[in-house]
């Protein structure tokens, strides 16, 4: 799949950022039953928000990191079940979105042409990152697919100029979406000492993201100095935050809102959307 200038669209897609969910938690039982039923109501209206079908799906994920930004380009990626513990028919989800290899290859131009080290990588498959809301949002998996990793440092300059360099992609309607979560302690999830800690956090992270652009990407590149931030995000593990800010960068002037908001295991949880 290509995408050029002249395939343009009159309204851009918008950008998201979603958590993800633990593992694969929508298809299976979990305890109370109940757990992630806000969350894949969410992730399955998504779809009936946006301006048109996408064209392709930009997706990075927070369960893929290397030295420089990497792009999939394999034309039908396999998946990687890397979750562990789960039941077994967990590890038997299907996913067979298209991969797009001329885009994964555009893309990779974009992020050089920002100074950035990148490149593609034809044997790399879907994470659960990627497949597990997917198969919630787009459930047919017929839209193209590139997956996009982040850089191992998890710098949020880095990453906010990374988002930046792909948001011509939007006009061409491509969504770009940021796959994580929120609030990622492992320790935290359905721990009550959490819940204060996380919300406070979630307050601080919403409005950051729905200041005005130039406020909200210096909030973003300090997230660290944000009230808690460590107790929601531990210190050299916060790769499931990071997508945002890809996101953010990938929104460009348009301002953003919160569109999910709910306390799960006893932390809240968010999603957001730009333009």
């Amino acid at each position: 799949m290509t995408t050029h200038a002249s395939s343009s669209v009159s309204t851009p897609q918008p950008v998201l950022f979603i958590p993800h969910g633990g593992g694969p938690c929508f298809f299976m039982e979990w305890s109370p039953a109940d757990t992630w039923n806000g969350l894949a109501e969410f992730l399955r209206g998504v779809a009936a928000t946006l301006p048109a079908r996408p064209k392709a799906i930009v997706l990075v994920s927070a369960h893929w990191q290397t030295p420089g930004f990497s792009a999939t380009a394999a034309a039908q990626p396999g998946l990687i079940y890397d979750y562990y513990g789960f039941p077994e028919h967990t590890y038997q989800l299907t996913y067979p979105a298209p991969g797009a290899p001329a885009l994964a290859e555009r893309i990779a131009a974009l992020i050089a042409s920002a100074g950035f080290e990148s490149g593609v990588d034809a044997a790399r498959g879907f994470d659960h990152g990627m497949f597990i809301p997917l198969k919630v949002m787009f459930p047919e998996a017929d839209i193209p697919v590139v997956q996009l990793s982040l850089r191992e440092d998890l710098d949020p300059a880095a990453h906010l100029a990374m988002g930046k360099a792909l948001a011509a992609l939007r006009a061409e309607g491509v969504l770009i979406i940021g796959s994580g979560m929120s609030f990622h302690n492992m320790r935290g999830y359905g721990d009550a000492r959490y819940t204060a800690p996380s919300q406070a956090f979630d307050d601080w992270l919403t409005a950051a993201v729905e200041a005005e652009p130039g406020a909200r990407s210096a909030a973003l590149r300090d997230w660290a100095g944000a009230p808690f931030a460590h107790h929601c995000h531990p210190a050299g593990h916060e790769e499931h935050l990071i997508p945002l800010m890809v996101a953010a960068g990938a929104a460009g002037q348009d301002r953003g809102r919160q569109v999910y908001s709910q306390r799960v295991m006893q932390t809240q949880l968010s999603a957001y959307r730009f333009g």
